[in-house]
């Protein structure tokens, strides 16, 4: 087939020899099997912010990190120059959690390099060599359901251990390889510890893999696994083998709101007190504060 302009360059710099065949065209990127020497790998191509359908929402950039300060005021103003560099860090925040996932242990594609916007990575294959399917593509028996479930919500694990929530993980980014499931598309991971929304996007997460494998395990609809994980991760006590149960009981004990704002206020007079007493030792007392003289008293 012919070559797509932006594979050109791995062509020129000998990373690809040949593009195969289009694989997949998302919301985001479209992806191509390409050979590299004697190994088949794929593509992924990004499209530019101006012809994709996904938007970088404000709340998956928090918490990452840029270059430099001017970098950050070019793409805080959303200039020109601050529009290229944010494409360019939302792109390469995939490269960066792939690389992290990958040596943390979770099964994600492999990446090879980066390069002008296009990701070379390990392509995912069934057991006949063919691309593997999406989640979503396949029908599963109860008991696949649970050990899928159970090994996906394992990798969740893996992923809140190294410090990074996938934060759009349902059965459409998810393949099925010979080995069980396989996690992809990661460009919106966010940092777990420096994102204010990274627990209901885990939440969000770990519900879309329940529904699906609910389907068909029904009894897995009633787990609470995103709630437990993530007390264990804000304790300091989550581990990659940490045995969850898939139960989290809620704190029922209803805060004392009229105690609080008793000790708010007990704050502020003791703290209007001290004002006063250190402004009359300063200044001497206030006019209108004096004793009356010994007449009036």
């Amino acid at each position: 087939m012919k070559t797509p302009k932006r594979i050109e360059p791995l062509i020129e710099d000998g990373l690809v020899d040949e593009v195969l065949r289009p694989l997949m065209s998302g919301k985001e990127a479209a992806v191509y099997v390409v050979r590299c020497g004697n190994q088949v790998r794929c593509a992924k191509v990004y499209k530019e912010a101006s012809k994709r359908s996904f938007r970088q929402a404000a709340q998956y950039q928090e918490g990452r990190k840029v270059r430099n300060s001017r970098q950050a005021r070019a793409m805080s103003n959303g200039s020109k120059y601050g529009r290229r560099e944010a494409e360019q860090a939302w792109q390469n925040a995939e490269v960066a959690a792939l690389f992290r996932l990958a040596s943390a242990g979770v099964r994600v594609p492999r990446p090879y390099d980066f390069l002008d916007g296009v990701l070379l990575m390990e392509l995912v294959v069934d057991d006949n060599g063919n691309a593997a399917p999406r989640l979503n593509d396949v029908h599963l028996e109860a008991d696949q359901a649970r050990d899928y479930h159970a090994f996906v919500i394992q990798q969740i694990v893996l992923m809140l251990c190294a410090g990074l929530v996938h934060g759009d993980l349902s059965e459409f980014n998810v393949l099925l390889g010979p080995e069980g499931p396989v996690i992809i598309d990661l460009p919106q991971a966010v940092d777990a510890a420096g994102n204010n929304h990274a627990f209901s996007m885990l939440e969000r997460d770990v519900g879309n893999m329940r529904d699906y494998f609910a389907q068909f395990a029904p009894e897995l609809k009633a787990t609470r696994y995103a709630r437990e994980m993530w007390a264990l991760y804000q304790a300091g006590e989550l581990r990659p083998d940490s045995a969850l149960t898939g139960h989290f009981a809620d704190d029922d004990h209803h805060a004392d709101v009229d105690g609080v704002l008793r000790e708010i206020d007990a704050a502020r007079a003791d703290d209007a007190r001290r004002r006063a007493a250190r402004e009359e030792a300063e200044h001497g007392p206030r006019k209108g504060d004096e004793p009356p003289p010994p007449w009036l008293q």
